[in-house]
């Protein structure tokens, strides 16, 4: 059993940030051992490098595998109360399961919120803010806009998502999307084609234009990187076609973002800029989730199979107005003026939570950089 010192309130730890970052981190991160303001403190004590968020962490991890063998309780991750104190959050589909889930574990109070089921966030219309960030725009173009695979259609339907961002691998420059955005047909099916590296990526996605590739334009070639199911991220890339992107890997209503990324803290606020719902805000509400997604095998082709994400980010997302469909591959940044850093891509929701990978996780599946200043 964790004593309740592990979750001493926030406020209290305050006083105390300098030394307890002392002792944590010594002289290899000397900005926690003189920070430069109460920002500053507070973002680490509600972020993983706070000893007593990663104590709850481990509780979460302990119990998680219990409370998900519910089926109606569809994620666990860190969060912290309206008592300033950190706490395990679940996230259920009914009342049922709200009302039997437990009130503390090992002494930590266990906060739940009833939510609809999460989906990947790929492919269905509507939204959309000042500026439409489903038109087809003048090249280069920017980030944070409607696109997809240029074969993405089957029985019937089309699908698209948003081009997020731009990362550097290696000498080439890519666009950053997710997998169920780019590449998640892996079956002849429907449309008789499989996802294959070199098959152009299309601006904007064949939803807005008709479902007629030749209407939008190709703006990049997909490399297949078969992030799923095997490993914990939701993305895909591809390279750049010489003068349809701008390189500055500028994100429509965002700009330039920085080259450096940021680690998500609990109430950090971000902002994202995407196909359907435009330039969105929301804060973080909770780190470390463990959640499941169902993905489909091709656009509207049936379940393929079904993905458990450990140490994810989620958001706040009231009446779906941060990520909605067609949002999938949306970057998500510090929601600040100039440069914002980078936090985590954007690839799940529900009509009141959205979730995210980690950047660093995404960027090291393929040893990249982010492109910006």
């Amino acid at each position: 059993m964790v004593n309740r010192s592990l979750s001493i309130r926030l406020s209290a730890l305050l006083l105390i940030g300098v030394v307890a970052s002392v002792g944590l981190w010594g002289c290899s991160e000397p900005s926690y051992t003189t920070p430069a303001g109460p920002e500053q403190d507070t973002s680490y004590l509600k972020s993983a490098a706070n000893p007593n968020i990663r104590a709850v962490m481990a509780i979460q991890d302990r119990h998680t595998a219990a409370l998900m063998a519910d089926k109606d309780v569809i994620a666990t991750a860190t969060t912290i109360g309206e008592d300033g104190e950190p706490a395990i959050l679940l996230l259920v589909t009914s009342e049922r399961a709200r009302g039997g889930a437990p009130k503390w574990l090992d002494d930590v109070r266990v906060i739940t919120e009833i939510t609809d089921p999460i989906v990947a966030m790929k492919g269905k219309p509507g939204g959309g803010g000042g500026v439409d960030h489903k038109a087809l725009q003048t090249t280069p173009i920017q980030m944070g806009t409607s696109g997809g695979w240029r074969y993405d259609l089957a029985n019937g339907y089309c699908c698209g998502g948003t081009l997020g961002s731009l990362i550097q691998v290696g000498g080439n420059k890519r666009i950053l999307s997710n997998y169920h955005v780019f590449e998640a047909d892996i079956i002849n099916g429907g449309n008789g084609r499989k996802a294959t590296t070199g098959d152009p990526i299309v601006h904007p996605a064949l939803i807005d234009i008709g479902c007629v590739a030749s209407n939008g334009i190709d703006v990049a070639t997909l490399v297949v990187s078969s992030a799923l199911p095997n490993n914990n991220v939701d993305c895909s890339s591809a390279n750049i076609i010489n003068g349809q992107v701008d390189t500055s890997g500028a994100i429509l209503e965002i700009g330039t973002i920085s080259s450096v990324t940021v680690a998500a803290f609990i109430g950090q606020d971000v902002k994202k800029s995407g196909r359907t719902t435009g330039l969105g805000r929301a804060s973080v509400s909770g780190l470390n989730a463990t959640v499941s997604i169902s993905y489909e095998n091709e656009c509207a082709g049936g379940s393929a199979f079904t993905k458990t994400f450990t140490g994810q980010i989620v958001t706040t997302n009231k009446g779906s107005k941060f990520l909605a469909g067609g949002d999938s591959g949306s970057l998500m940044v510090e929601d600040v003026t100039t440069n914002p850093h980078a936090v985590g891509l954007l690839f799940a929701g529900s009509r009141s939570s959205a979730i995210a990978n980690p950047i660093d996780d995404v960027l090291s599946f393929y040893n990249a950089t982010m492109v910006g200043n």
